[in-house]
């Protein structure tokens, strides 16, 4: 399963009740924050969500306010006495654009090392120990006024455990988990694979964080087949279309269409600018294009499960 908490879902100005954007994903016990904008470490308290052993920092780009909130929480996480590998990934001019805030937050106590994600995606447990051996996390471009990038998270799920398969190729039972996990076992002379014991994969899960963007074929792309996508949605009304795309960005509706367009299953809204004081008023704009639309707010949490069977 997924855990999906919202922390910030303000736009350029944080106002009483939103901070900037803010989102974190947990699985399996280990968690990747999306965006750091100023007060996601209050926002992260008031949401009841710990900001300090995420494996990863995940940067949308570079704007002030998705990154200002990470002096405080690298320094936080150094005076809690963190001392494993701090990940944080972004898009293209990562190491320039990230120094001034690693100089700015100063020494720490644990590793910080800059990531590229790989175009197929990277395996989290190859990153870090602990993480499902189907998770994958992948980056695909966005289209804003700076070089961008949204985020897929996608869990797999293997086919189901077959122990007559097992028991015939001559695996004992303490060793199934094994299999079940995605390793390879040795039963005297033969190596056993999973695929051996396992029926076809079944449907996995997946999460889609847009970042900042207008709306493009990429994101559409990404976001097909999504559990939930996490989309911006700056602008309210129908009539801010054109304004939306001139500042690289999406209203209300624009997003709808592109979880419409995407198959989506859930689509949140976030990203409000400081103009609207209650994004609920304009759900109303969304709702007839994609009828599973909600509007975010900081807070609002989900957990993603597999179907059953």
């Amino acid at each position: 399963m997924i855990d999906i908490t919202l922390i910030g879902t303000s736009a350029l100005v944080p106002i009483p009740g939103r901070a900037l954007t803010a989102a974190l994903l947990t699985c399996g016990g280990h968690s990747i924050l999306f965006d750091c904008g100023e007060g996601t470490q209050s926002a992260a308290r008031a949401a009841g969500c710990s900001l300090m052993k995420a494996d990863m920092i995940a940067l949308t780009h570079y704007h002030g306010d998705h990154i200002f909130g990470m002096p405080g929480l690298l320094q936080t996480m150094c005076s809690m006495g963190r001392t494993e590998t701090l990940h944080i990934t972004g898009p293209e001019g990562l190491g320039d654009e990230i120094a001034p805030i690693l100089e700015l937050a100063g020494w720490t106590s644990y590793p910080i090392e800059l990531v590229e994600l790989p175009a197929e995606g990277l395996r989290l447990d190859e990153l870090v120990a602990g993480w499902p051996h189907e998770a994958v996390l992948s980056a695909f471009r966005t289209e804003h006024r700076v070089p961008s990038q949204g985020y897929c998270f996608e869990l797999g799920r293997p086919g189901k455990f077959e122990p007559q398969k097992a028991r015939e190729l001559g695996v004992p039972t303490r060793q199934w988990g094994l299999l079940q996990k995605g390793q390879c076992i040795r039963v005297g002379e033969t190596t056993v694979k999973p695929d051996q014991v396992l029926g076809p994969p079944r449907r996995g899960l997946k999460f889609v964080f847009s970042g900042d963007t207008m709306a493009c074929d990429t994101l559409v792309e990404a976001a097909t087949g999504a559990d939930l996508l996490v989309c911006e949605a700056t602008y309210g009304e129908n009539g801010q279309a054109q304004l939306a795309v001139d500042h690289g960005h999406m209203n209300f509706a624009q997003a709808a269409q592109v979880a419409a367009d995407a198959g989506a299953s859930e689509l949140w809204l976030a990203h409000f600018s400081q103009m609207i004081e209650v994004p609920e008023a304009y759900l109303p704009n969304a709702t007839p294009i994609f009828a599973n639309t909600v509007c975010g707010h900081d807070g609002l949490s989900a957990t993603l499960r597999f179907e059953k069977g």
